[in-house]
């Protein structure tokens, strides 16, 4: 079974930022294994991590709406020194996805897949545009 992690993207008001962030992530990762893979530490190691790497995806929420997606390669305990965290690791692919509206929570969450947004098809409407975020708010998205 597959389950799903969903996290807000702090300091991010569109996908470009998250695009920008995960890009220096890239460029600072050049000659480590983690080379060509973008990454997330957390400080809770989730439990479901069978579930997660089977097939299961990181959902963005970005200015108060679940925008994009990438999917979770693996899940590695690293140290650091505020002690014990997790590092996701990323698909370097993102995926836009329709627009659900989500209140600020603080950490991670599990998304159950049957309440994970479809992705956006090609030329779907996939362009950051903040238009796209006050009209799923109306509901006319």
């Amino acid at each position: 079974m597959t389950i799903n992690l969903i996290k807000l993207c702090v300091g991010a008001d569109r996908v470009d930022d998250l695009v920008d962030w995960q890009q220096r992530l890239l460029r600072m990762s050049e000659g480590t294994e983690l080379e060509g893979h973008p990454h997330h530490t957390t400080r809770m190691f989730p439990k479901r991590r069978d579930e997660l790497l089977a097939g299961g995806s990181i959902y963005w929420v970005i200015a108060g709406q679940i925008q994009a997606r990438q999917r979770i390669l693996d899940l590695r305990e690293v140290q650091t020194n505020d002690g014990r965290k997790c590092m996701i690791v990323l698909d370097p692919e993102l995926h836009r996805t329709r627009l659900i509206a989500r209140k600020p929570f603080q950490g991670w969450r599990y998304l159950d897949v049957k309440d994970a947004p479809a992705d956006l098809e090609g030329g779907e409407g996939g362009e950051d545009l903040p238009i796209r975020a006050e009209l799923a708010e109306l509901g006319l998205l």
